[in-house]
C-alpha cells in the first residue's frame, strides 16, 4: 500500500453532493481531495436534465446565497427557464431550468479545477481508515492510501450499485459507471447502518423519431420574464428550446399490465424500496387504475445531441416491453430508443445515525451527503453536499461547526428532517414539509443564508457586495413606497380596468390590495433607483404579505425557545419511566441536541415532551445556548 498523499477533507464522489462538498471545503482554506470513478462524469445528470422544481428551485437559490456552484452552472447552461405554480402565492413559486447536460458537466468540471486547494482524483474509493474511532485515512482501489482528517461520502447511486432492464441485471452505476461495492462492505464492517434504496430513470430517445406535429408544445417562460437561479447573474437570459408533453392512453397501461410479471419490481427481484413521489410508469398503472392518461414530459438533452428525455416514463421492464409501450403513445409510433430505461439499487446510509451537522455518529470524522445519506435529487444533494464540505472543513480547521435549523432555510428543513425522524424511501423535498413558508421564499434566499455564508467563510467580497447592493435597493425602495402619497385619481388613469379601490394612499398601503401592482406604482410616482422586475416583485410580496409573516416570525420566535434548551450529549434517558418507552429508546438513539429537536422525533409525544423538559430542569442541564452556537445565531435577519 503506497502512501500517496495527505489532505483536511477528502470527498468520495463528485456527483452534485460531492462537486458542493469538494468546493466549499476548499474555498474554506481546507486543503481538499475529491476521487471520483471518472472524471468524465464530473457533475453528471443520470436522470432527468433539468435543475430545479418546485421546492428544490428553494434548494439552489439556498445554494447559491450560501455561497455554492450550482445555481450559477445552471444559468450558464440552461435551455429553457420556466417558473412552477405561478397561479399559487409567492411562497411556492419555483423554477426550473431544462440544462444542457454536457455543458453541465463541462462547466462543473472547470469550476472544480479552478478552485484553489483542491485536487481532483480519478479512482474509486473502496475503504476508510478508522482509528480510534475516527477517520484516518482512505484507500483507493489502485492500492493507494491517503491520510485526512475528514471524509465526506457522497456516492449516489454508484454505492452497492445494481441495474435492473427486465431479467436482466449486472451491478453498476448509472451510465456504464461500474459499482462501487467494497465500500460497502468496508462501511458496514466498521458498524455503518445501510439499507437499500431503489430508483430508477426514463429511456434515452432520437429526436427524429418523435412526431413532435402529435404532441403538446411546452415553451418556456416569455425572455423578459425569466429570472436567473444566481443572485450574481446579471446578464439577459434566452430560452433556446421548446419542450413536449405526450400521454399514455390505454393502450400503454394494457402493455404495462399484460408483462408486469416481467418487471423484476414485480417480480421480487429488486429489494430496495423506490421513491414515493417520482415512481416508475409501471407503479402509476397499478397504484392509479383509474387514471386514463399520464404525461410525459419530452425534454431535450442538450443543445448538440439528438437524444430526448421521457420524463414520466421511469420504467425497469425488458426493452422489448419497453419498445411496446413507447409505440402505443401517440406521436412515439417510430420510436427509436438509444438508451433503454432502467432501474438501480444502491446502498445508503440511515441518516438518523448522522448529527444536524452531517456527522456521522459512528465514525467521527465521516460526513455524509446526497443520496448516501436516504435522498432523491440533484437539488437535495448539492445542498446537503455544501453542509457537509463546510463542516468537514471546518471540523478538520478546528472550527465551530454550523447547524441550520428549520426556521432558516429548506436545506434545514431537510437536514432535520433526515436526521430527526429519518426516511422510509428516497426522501425529496416539498414546500409542504416545511411550517414556514411564508418566510423561505426562493426570492428572499440572500437575505436568510448570505449573513451565514459570509460568517462561516464561504461567500466571499464580489458575492457580499452584490448582496448589500441589492439589500440596500430594495429597503431605500420599501422606504420610499412607505412615505409617498398617491392620489386616487392619477393611479385610476394608468389602472385601466382594475379594481384600486375608491381611497387614495400611501404607495405601500395601495400595494396591499390585490389588484394594484408595483409597475402601476411606478407610472405614478416613477420607479425607484436599480429596482428590476424581480425586485420590483420581491417588494410586491413583502409588503402583500407583512402580516402574515409578521406572524410567522411570532411563532418562530416562539420554538427557539425550545431550541435555546440544550440536551447534553451523555444525557441518560433509561431512568425516565415517566416516559413512553418507545420515547426512551429513540431518544437515546437520535440524540436530540435540543427540547425542540427531540420534540420533532415521531414516537415523542407532548406530554413525553414536558416530562423531559422537567427532568432537564431537575438534573440542571437545561440552558441556554452561547450566542454564537450556529443553530440559534442566525435569528434576528438583517434588514
Amino acid at each position: 500500500m503506497d502512501h500517496l498523499g495527505s489532505y483536511d477533507v477528502i470527498v468520495v464522489g463528485a456527483g452534485h453532493a460531492g462537486i458542493e462538498a469538494a468546493h466549499a471545503a476548499a474555498i474554506l482554506g481546507a486543503r481538499t481531495a475529491v476521487f471520483t470513478l471518472t472524471l468524465d462524469f464530473i457533475g453528471n445528470m443520470p436522470c432527468n436534465p433539468s435543475i430545479g422544481g418546485t421546492a428544490k428551485g428553494h434548494l439552489v437559490r439556498e445554494i447559491d446565497a450560501l455561497g455554492g456552484l450550482m445555481g450559477i452552472a445552471a444559468d450558464a447552461t440552461f435551455l429553457q427557464s420556466r417558473m412552477l405554480n405561478r397561479g399559487k402565492g409567492p411562497a411556492v413559486h419555483s423554477l426550473r431550468v431544462q440544462t444542457d447536460r454536457k455543458r453541465y458537466h463541462m462547466y462543473m468540471k472547470h469550476a472544480l479545477e479552478l478552485t484553489p486547494n483542491l485536487d481532483i482524483h480519478q479512482a474509486e474509493i473502496v475503504g476508510i481508515d478508522v482509528q480510534d474511532g475516527r477517520v484516518a485515512g482512505v484507500y483507493t482501489n489502485l492500492n493507494g492510501y491517503y491520510a485526512c482528517k475528514c471524509v465526506v461520502i457522497a456516492t449516489g447511486t454508484t454505492l452497492g450499485g445494481r441495474i435492473f432492464v427486465g431479467d436482466a441485471h449486472y451491478d453498476g452505476g448509472p451510465d456504464g459507471q461500474h459499482a462501487a461495492t467494497r465500500l460497502t462492505e468496508d462501511l458496514v464492517a466498521h458498524g455503518f447502518t445501510l439499507r437499500r434504496f431503489k430508483t430508477g430513470t426514463p429511456a434515452r430517445v432520437h429526436r427524429r423519431s418523435i412526431d413532435f406535429s402529435k404532441l403538446e408544445r411546452q415553451p418556456g417562460d416569455p425572455d423578459e420574464s425569466l429570472q436567473p437561479f444566481s443572485f450574481l447573474t446579471r446578464t439577459p437570459m434566452h430560452n433556446k428550446v421548446d419542450c413536449y408533453i405526450a400521454y399514455t392512453n390505454p393502450d400503454t397501461h394494457r402493455v404495462i399490465l399484460e408483462n408486469l410479471h416481467r418487471s423484476p419490481l414485480y417480480g421480487g427481484m429488486i429489494q430496495g424500496v423506490g421513491p414515493r413521489y417520482c415512481p416508475s410508469i409501471e407503479d402509476k398503472v397499478v397504484r392509479f387504475k383509474d387514471k386514463q392518461r399520464h404525461p410525459v414530459f419530452v425534454e431535450p438533452c442538450g443543445e448538440d445531441t439528438e437524444e430526448m428525455y421521457l420524463q414520466g416514463l421511469s420504467s425497469s421492464l425488458p426493452e422489448a416491453v419497453q419498445n411496446a409501450m413507447y409505440h402505443s403513445i401517440v406521436g412515439f409510433e417510430q420510436l427509436e430508443i438509444m438508451r433503454p430505461a432502467y432501474a438501480i439499487e444502491y446502498d445508503c446510509v440511515d441518516p438518523t445515525t448522522l448529527q444536524p451537522t452531517l456527522e456521522s455518529k459512528v465514525v467521527s470524522g465521516v460526513y455524509g451527503a446526497g443520496q448516501f445519506n436516504g435522498t432523491s435529487g440533484y437539488e437535495e444533494a448539492a445542498a446537503q453536499g455544501l453542509l457537509a464540505g463546510l463542516n468537514a472543513a471546518r471540523h478538520a480547521l478546528g472550527k465551530s461547526e454550523l447547524v441550520l435549523a428549520r426556521h432558516t432555510s429548506y436545506l434545514g428543513t431537510l437536514v432535520d428532517d433526515l436526521v430527526t425522524k429519518g426516511v422510509m424511501d428516497p426522501y425529496r423535498m416539498m414546500t409542504s414539509r416545511s411550517e414556514y413558508r411564508l418566510s423561505l421564499r426562493q426570492d428572499n434566499a440572500d437575505e436568510r443564508l448570505a449573513p451565514i455564508g459570509r460568517e462561516y467563510g464561504l461567500v466571499d467580497d464580489d458575492r457580499w457586495a452584490v448582496f448589500c447592493h441589492d439589500r440596500d435597493i430594495k429597503n431605500a425602495e420599501l422606504a420610499r413606497l412607505a412615505s409617498t402619497k398617491v392620489k386616487l385619481a392619477d393611479l385610476k388613469a394608468v389602472a385601466g380596468d382594475a379594481d384600486i379601490g375608491e381611497t387614495g394612499g400611501t404607495a405601500e398601503e395601495l400595494l396591499r390590495r390585490p389588484q394594484v401592482r408595483y409597475e402601476m406604482i411606478a407610472k405614478v410616482i416613477g420607479r425607484g433607483e436599480g429596482v428590476t422586475p424581480t425586485m420590483a416583485l420581491r417588494i410586491e410580496t413583502e409588503i402583500r404579505y407583512a402580516g402574515y409573516i409578521a406572524r410567522e416570525q411570532r411563532i418562530i420566535r416562539e420554538i427557539q425557545r425550545h431550541e435555546k434548551v440544550a440536551i447534553p450529549a451523555d444525557f441518560d434517558y433509561a431512568p425516565l419511566t415517566t416516559l413512553t418507552l418507545e420515547a426512551r429508546e429513540k431518544l437515546a438513539r437520535i440524540l436530540p441536541r435540543t427540547l425542540a429537536q427531540a420534540g420533532r422525533i415521531p414516537g415523542v409525544s407532548p406530554s413525553d415532551l414536558s416530562q423531559l423538559s422537567l427532568a432537564l430542569l431537575h438534573h440542571g442541564a437545561a440552558k441556554t445556548q452561547p450566542a454564537q452556537t450556529p443553530e440559534t445565531s442566525h435569528r434576528e435577519e438583517p434588514q
